[in-house]
């Protein structure tokens, strides 16, 4: 059976697509599976998990983790890809090269990925909100040489660029050498954000190589920003999964985004969340 597929026919006709995320556990609700799951579920697709590592966190930050073992993470992607099929799938926080390894090879097993019909987005979760690195260089290494080359997007920030080819964004010249770049190591279209930059609007880069397509937004006053990167990667993963093309998808993520990041709210003493609920509010 492939990742597509789904044994069970009952209410096929009113079932909504399906997204895989896997990704670690953020015990605040504001980022990694929570945040991949409310935004799915804003976007109108079934969320699936493959939980990767269970962190001890709040709105102050992450105080502890655990990895989980990477058997049991490619476990959970088989299981409910050979029953349930997925549209699209999505990585956040891997933690060692170990997992990052195990995924890349059950992905391919299951076929999901770039030149197969699910497509898949790599946000590679290899740096804090201070810029601080979450990864070491052999699990950087591993997303390289092992996840890049199978993802249909990746949705790197600026801190995570910087990590991963070793260039500093500064202007449009560096961006587009930092976009060269991570195109040279295998994925079929790379977004770089520039939520992390100074200027007064957020510019991202989207390019295949061939297309180049700079998305301009609004840069919103607020501290609150948990989940940005997790909630757009999640938001373009749902809309792969109900049929958009790339840069469709990826403008359709940009606008979820930029309300979430406008509703932004505060919860206990640290940063808060990006939010969703404006599309709650929107059907209402």
């Amino acid at each position: 059976m492939t990742a597509g597929s789904s044994a069970n026919a009952v209410g096929a006709t009113h079932a909504p697509p399906t997204a895989l995320t896997i990704a670690g556990s953020d015990s605040g609700g504001g980022a990694g599976i929570q945040a991949d799951l409310r935004t799915f579920f804003a976007c109108g697709v079934h969320g699936m998990t493959a939980v990767t590592a269970v962190t001890v966190q709040n709105s102050l930050g992450v105080e502890d983790f655990a990895e989980i073992p990477a058997n049991v993470v490619t476990a959970q992607i088989r299981a409910v890809t050979g029953d349930m099929g997925a549209r699209a799938a999505k990585t956040g926080m891997l933690a060692t090269a170990e997992i990052i390894t195990a995924v890349a090879k059950t992905l391919g097993d299951v076929g999901i990925g770039r030149d197969t019909a699910v497509p898949f987005v790599v946000d590679p979760v290899a740096a804090s909100m201070h810029g601080d690195p979450l990864l070491r260089e052999e699990a950087l290494e591993a997303i390289r040489t092992e996840l890049l080359p199978r993802a249909t997007l990746v949705t790197p920030n600026l801190d995570e660029v910087r990590l991963l080819t070793g260039i500093e964004v500064t202007d449009a010249a560096s961006r587009g050498a930092a976009t060269d770049a991570l195109l040279a190591l295998g994925p079929q279209w790379v977004l770089v954000k520039g939520g992390h930059d100074t200027g007064p609007r957020c510019v991202d880069l989207l390019s295949d190589g061939t297309t180049h397509v700079e998305l301009d937004g609004p840069r919103h006053d607020t501290p609150h920003t948990h989940g940005g990167g997790d909630t757009l990667a999640s938001a373009v993963t749902a809309s792969l999964a109900k049929g958009a093309d790339v840069p469709t998808a990826v403008r359709e993520g940009k606008r979820f985004i930029e309300r979430c990041v406008a509703d932004a709210y505060p919860m206990g003493g640290g940063i808060g969340p990006v939010s969703p609920f404006w599309r709650l509010d929107t059907e209402a």
